[in-house]
This record gives structure tokens, sequence and C-alpha cells, in this order.
């Protein structure tokens, strides 16, 4: 125990709180009692499935910057075009 009264707990999660509808809590609620899980896990499950979700939307956004409008210009090097076509002349397509 501190000397402040107060007792330190060290846990492996971090407990937080959280503000949503009443009507999607009840919805959490009898979801989780579906599923046979408790609160704290479906609401992991939720957050864990929404990040994997978008994790690829900061890529896509990274490169929509470079190559987007005012971006890079997206074009060959015109000796690098020339070299490339003359490289597959031959060839049937």
């Amino acid at each position: 125990m501190l000397d402040s009264g107060i007792t330190m707990v060290i846990l492996n999660c971090m407990k937080t709180a959280i503000s949503i509808p009443d009507s999607l809590f009840q919805a959490a609620e009898r979801f989780a009692k579906q599923l046979g899980i408790s609160r704290s896990e479906l609401y992991q499950r939720a957050v864990k499935a929404f990040l994997q979700e978008h994790r690829q939307s900061g890529v896509t956004d990274a490169l929509n910057k470079v190559y987007g409008p005012g971006g890079v210009k997206a074009e060959l090097d015109q000796i690098l075009e020339h070299l490339q076509g003359a490289s597959i002349a031959g060839e049937e397509w």
C-alpha cells in the first residue's frame, strides 16, 4: 500500500470507461450473452477487428499522397521506356 492510501494494482490489461448509446450497450450485452463471453471480451474483439480492418488505410493514404493529384509524376524516364519497349519488341502478346 502506498502512503497516500491508494493501493497499487498491476494489470496486464488497461481498464477504461467509454460512453455509448443505451441501445448499443443493450445490444452488446445481449450479443455477449449469446456468445457466452464477457462484456470486456466482446469489446476487445470488436476493437481488435476494427483495427485489423483499418490498419492498411495508412498505407493507402500515403500512396495516394505520393501518386495522387499534385504528387509524383508517374511516368517513366524516356530512355528507360524506350529500352523496356525494345526488350519485348520480338515477343508475341
